[in-house]
């Protein structure tokens, strides 16, 4: 079973990505979309150095509905920003320290920062202790750690062992 699917979760992924893409649920569109679930994940199992483990799938759908919540939260923001009658905007780098010993979680927190309208992963430390994000307004860089250790880290390191 592993040899047809060697990441059953992107599998998954691919394979929903596909039909949200499309917006179509004809018998071609799902066989389309069955097929890049599995083709895909096969032809780039070697370039994954190990199979992603979830310790604890419920804190990963919690974490992915607190992201896409975030993200409408953060275009609202942003725009409010941007457009409003106040636009003295002070961005500012921001380091934020790092917990995470797991590689592709570290990857995803970066890929959330960026995700999340009004930040930009900018920067991975060599030794991945450290992300620098680029905030588009910041008032108090110790609230932005905290929040992005708080709402994303912490859940991270209880998904990924």
């Amino acid at each position: 079973m592993r040899r047809w699917l060697p990441h059953p979760w992107m599998s998954v992924l691919l394979f929903s990505v596909w039909l949200l893409l499309v917006n179509d649920i004809r018998v071609v569109s799902v066989i389309k979309a069955a097929l890049l679930g599995v083709v895909l994940p096969v032809l780039t199992k070697h370039f994954w150095p190990e199979r992603p483990r979830l310790r604890r799938p419920s804190v990963a759908l919690h974490y992915l509905l607190r992201l896409l919540l975030d993200i409408v939260r953060a275009n609202l923001g942003v725009a409010v920003r941007v457009l409003g009658p106040n636009r003295r905007l002070k961005p500012a780098f921001v380091s934020v320290p790092l917990e995470l010993n797991n590689d592709l979680a570290v990857t995803l927190l970066a890929s959330t920062v960026s995700l999340t309208p009004g930040t930009v992963s900018a920067e991975i430390s060599a030794d991945r202790r450290t992300l620098l994000v680029h905030c588009l307004d910041v008032d108090d860089k110790e609230r932005i750690i905290d929040g992005i250790k708080r709402r994303y880290e912490k859940p991270l390191k209880e998904i990924f062992p």
